[in-house]
């Protein structure tokens, strides 16, 4: 199904914390994917929270500090090389991986079960982002 796709770099990763990108899989129902730096390389993980549906990263960059991902709704943290949580409500779980191929310092999808969508998050598109029409960077 997924034909090999160019991402961004593994700098760009690291400088900015993560990259969100939108996927389809085989039915084509899309999905949200964020890279993480890991290490000197990155990992990509489905964006959502293994304790409840809860984007981790909403629109604007996911939490990452000290190797892991933060969930913003009960703190739950997932190391950003293995997915894996030891804390929190989401304590035991792992995040979806997604695969991808890192060459001469591009990021390229290579998960035969996924379709390259766009850049950002799925909502990015419809014009929505869960959350208020504002131009405020406040969250609840």
């Amino acid at each position: 199904m997924s034909r090999r796709t160019r991402l961004t770099t593994v700098e760009d990763v690291h400088e900015n914390g993560s990259w969100l990108f939108t996927v389809r899989d085989r039915y084509g129902e899309r999905e949200e994917v964020i890279l993480v730096p890991c290490e000197e390389s990155v990992e990509a993980w489905v964006n959502q929270c293994m304790h409840q549906p809860q984007r981790l990263d909403r629109g604007f960059g996911a939490a990452v500090r000290d190797g892991q991902v933060v969930c913003p709704r009960h703190g739950s943290a997932f190391d950003t090389c293995s997915g894996y949580c030891d804390n929190g409500e989401a304590d035991g779980t792992t995040l979806v991986d997604v695969d991808v191929a890192v060459e001469d310092g591009a990021v390229y999808l290579d998960d035969a079960a996924y379709d390259f969508d766009h850049e950002g998050g799925i909502d990015d598109r419809d014009g929505g982002d869960d959350g208020p029409n504002s131009s405020s960077h406040i969250s609840f």
